[in-house]
């Protein structure tokens, strides 16, 4: 491969890191932990739900 030929690699995702690392002072910021306790309490009340009905 020629010195000055480009292969493409991390440069063709290097947009993609920058906005990624980007953050938007509007955003809406929520806690990892809080998004497992809804997802679990989710989870127990279709379980109750189902066990109900």
């Amino acid at each position: 491969m020629d010195r000055g030929q480009n292969s493409g690699g991390l440069m063709s995702s290097a947009g993609l890191v920058r906005y990624f690392d980007s953050e938007d002072s509007n955003a809406i910021r929520i806690d990892p932990k809080t998004v497992i306790a809804f997802g679990v309490m989710l989870g127990v009340l279709v379980q109750l739900l189902t066990f109900v009905s």
